[in-house]
């Protein structure tokens, strides 16, 4: 669990960790990532509570300046973590008691598998038509729409999964402010083989508040994949010159699918137009090696202007 200035939360999340009907042994891992609040005293005051339970309790954390970020901080709490399964838990957000029994059942039976669950918002009524989204995605929709959507499929808040499986992907993106860890990680999973899966059943209150993680997202981040992938951007806007140089020094020679441009201009804003390797798609339109890159923006996705 990372924590960064989450004080007003941690007393409904650390009582809903304690009232888990899960039998088997667990383990509290929390990452304090240089809360200016008292997090950290929190924290420690819930630590006889939980080990009178039978739950062992690890806290760490730093004070310095600037918080390293919620990638950091996750990769952190796995580090120093000792299970052989993660339950990945946001320290705003409230486990109901069936979660961990629940999830980690159905990581046993799927054990190349990113376990999730149906959410609750609160407050209720809040993003409504995003967590309508959430819970209603059926299984095949779940992989379908891992990259037309609003993000992964099965959100990070509700994730579950085996030790071996996370370190196969590898760690979370430690960018920083800005960086869709989640995201990042959910798109690597997917290139390892590995699938999400959704338990069926409201396990977690989703919590939506102006300070959730969420909202740092602000600038636009190029997702660099394999070849057979498509490169998509997260926002809708023009990329900075960051990202554009990001992009040009990782792909030095780019195509685009001839059959989502008309006569050669980007498409109207509700196309996909979807910018890859050569060597991903077909027939493929061939440009030069870019000196200048300029980028239109629809959804998640991007195509080069005549400039590139």
């Amino acid at each position: 669990m990372p924590v960064h200035n989450a004080s007003c939360w941690l007393e409904e999340c650390l009582q809903a960790i304690l009232d888990q009907d899960f039998t088997g042994s667990m383990e509290l891992s929390a990452f304090d990532d240089a809360s200016t609040d008292d997090s950290r005293k929190v924290l420690e005051g819930w630590r006889e509570r939980m080990e009178e339970r039978g739950i062992s309790v690890v806290i760490s954390g730093h004070n310095a300046s600037q918080p390293g970020g919620v990638g950091f901080a996750k990769n952190k709490a796995v580090t120093q973590s000792s299970g052989q399964y993660l339950c990945f838990q946001d320290a705003d957000d409230i486990m109901l008691p069936q979660r961990i029994r629940l999830q980690y059942e159905t990581a046993l039976l799927h054990p190349n598998s990113l376990i999730g669950c149906r959410v609750q918002r609160l407050p209720e009524g809040s993003t409504e038509r995003y967590a309508r989204w959430i819970n209603a995605l059926t299984q095949d929709q779940l992989i379908a729409q891992a990259y037309t959507s609003h993000g992964p499929t099965v959100v990070m808040p509700t994730w579950f999964c085996s030790r071996k499986l996370f370190l196969k992907v590898g760690s979370f993106d430690e960018g920083g402010k800005g960086v869709p860890e989640d995201l990042l990680f959910f798109y690597q999973l997917l290139r390892q083989g590995g699938c999400p899966l959704r338990v069926d059943r409201c396990l977690l209150v989703y919590r939506y508040h102006e300070r959730a993680a969420t909202h740092s997202v602000t600038e636009s981040v190029a997702l660099l994949p394999s070849k057979s992938f498509p490169l998509t951007i997260m926002k809708k806007r023009e990329p900075s010159r960051q990202v554009r140089d990001k992009v040009v020094e990782r792909f030095k020679r780019f195509s685009v699918n001839a059959k989502l441009l008309r006569n050669g201009r980007p498409p109207t804003r509700t196309g996909q137009a979807v910018l890859m390797e050569r060597a991903a798609a077909t027939p493929m339109v061939p440009l030069e090696e870019p000196k200048r890159v300029t980028f239109t923006v629809w959804k998640r996705f991007i195509i080069p202007e005549e400039n590139l």
